[in-house]
């Protein structure tokens, strides 16, 4: 039975994601490869930050503020990281429509674009629930489960997979919303993806008060949910006027 509820628990964080890559990415090699990109440089970026992190661990005591610093600085390295990779993707796509030019091929669509920003977000998310929940799993599959005196009322192991997927959902479609914004020069859109972000990592730390899980994790599933409307709705929107464009056009 701990064998099937450790894979429960894998594809509870890893099952979507899976799912959107058998529809949407596994058809172009070049999304797999992006994407295989993006989780390669995301657990290099957070081996690096554990790196730093190392000389300071373990605290003495668990507490809000060295927690809270320690997200911080993730976020900010991270959004950073999340900058540099638009800036490599956008002389990328330069490359991809000169090549396009000389062959006589069309430029890349819209929805080519927002696909690579998908792939990259999917693999940031991919490598958050590798290092944050799937590397922890491997106890799940013996012959008993885990509980912390934090949070008595959920196995951890299913806490760190129910964690793991609103961070998956919030990375993919944050990294949609921030192309985006980058490339279109919505300060809305820029500034979307980083507050979410913090936001999501200041409510993981309600799991230091005692039944704080109960709380923190709905509020955390609430900007899942408000991130992947937001990215549905920037979506349609750019849609919608590319496509008024286009009829104005004939």
């Amino acid at each position: 039975m701990t064998v099937a509820a450790g894979i429960g628990y894998a594809l509870l964080a890893v099952g979507p994601s899976l799912s959107l890559f058998t529809a949407v990415i596994s058809h172009k090699p070049f999304l797999i490869l992006t994407l295989l990109s993006s989780t390669l440089a995301w657990l290099m970026s957070l081996i690096a930050l554990s790196a730093v992190w190392r000389a300071f661990l373990p605290f003495k005591t668990v507490s809000f503020w060295p927690s809270a610093l320690l997200i911080l600085t993730s976020v900010a390295f991270q959004e950073l990281l999340r900058l540099f990779l638009w800036r490599l993707y956008m002389r990328m796509e330069e490359m991809l429509d000169a090549f396009a030019d000389r062959v006589s091929k069309p430029r890349l669509f819209i929805t080519d674009k927002m696909q690579i920003a998908l792939a990259g977000g999917m693999g940031h998310g991919v490598a958050h629930a590798v290092f944050f929940c799937i590397s922890l799993l491997t106890p799940a599959f013996g012959p008993a489960t885990y509980y912390v005196e934090k949070c008595s009322q959920m196995p951890f192991f299913l806490v760190s997979a129910i964690i793991a997927l609103a961070f998956v959902t919030i990375h993919t479609f944050c990294m949609v919303i921030a192309f985006n914004g980058y490339s279109e020069g919505s300060k809305i859109d820029q500034y979307f993806a980083p507050v979410v972000h913090v936001a999501a990592g200041m409510l993981t730390l309600m799991n230091l008060a005692s039944g704080g899980c109960m709380i923190g994790i709905p509020l955390l599933y609430c900007l899942a949910i408000l991130t992947l409307a937001y990215c549905g709705k920037m979506v349609w929107t750019r849609l919608t006027e590319i496509r008024s464009r286009q009829g104005d056009l004939y």
